[in-house]
């Protein structure tokens, strides 16, 4: 990756509704050239996805979400990849890290309710062959999410009273 590349990444890392005019812009490129640049990387699974970091606490609706940690037996010829895949395909699956520590696996899981997030690990996660034991931690409260701050929903914003 060259370093206009890189630039591009950067730029729509921090702001994922940047345009080719606007990174062209910033970058001194013409539009054709950024449009060209974001089409590769997009093609070469450089950009995966682009996403809003959105503020949960904001809606009326109830979720749920979950980190569970797994601890796994690799398989023989393919490690730890095939479990992944499989954990992965599940849609109240968020994100699954490979991890280092006591546990293989991170998963973060989002349901409508602690029973059906508790249903979930132990009717599919923990019924894997493989999967030998898990430990699930309900995320109560979101301070910072991908770099940003969330911010109170009702406007108030506390200081810190901290020396």
């Amino acid at each position: 990756m060259d370093k206009t590349q890189r630039d591009i990444v950067s730029i729509l890392t921090a702001d994922s509704r940047a345009g080719a005019d606007k990174i062209a812009a910033m970058l001194g490129i013409s539009v054709e050239e950024a449009a060209a640049q974001i089409k590769r990387l997009e093609d070469d699974g450089v950009i995966v996805k682009y996403t809003a970091i959105v503020n949960e606490d904001a809606f009326e609706e109830d979720n749920v979400e979950a980190l569970i940690e797994v601890k796994v037996t690799p398989s023989r010829g393919t490690g730890f990849d095939s479990i992944a895949g499989e954990i992965a395909a599940h849609n109240e699956v968020k994100n699954l890290y490979l991890m280092s520590g006591a546990y293989d696996l991170a998963v973060i899981v989002s349901g409508r309710s602690l029973k059906a997030i508790s249903r979930f690990v132990s009717e599919r996660i923990s019924t894997y062959e493989n999967v030998l034991s898990t430990a699930t931690h309900f995320i109560l409260k979101k301070y910072k999410v991908e770099g940003a701050l969330m911010k109170r929903g009702d406007g108030v914003e506390r200081l810190s009273v901290q020396p």
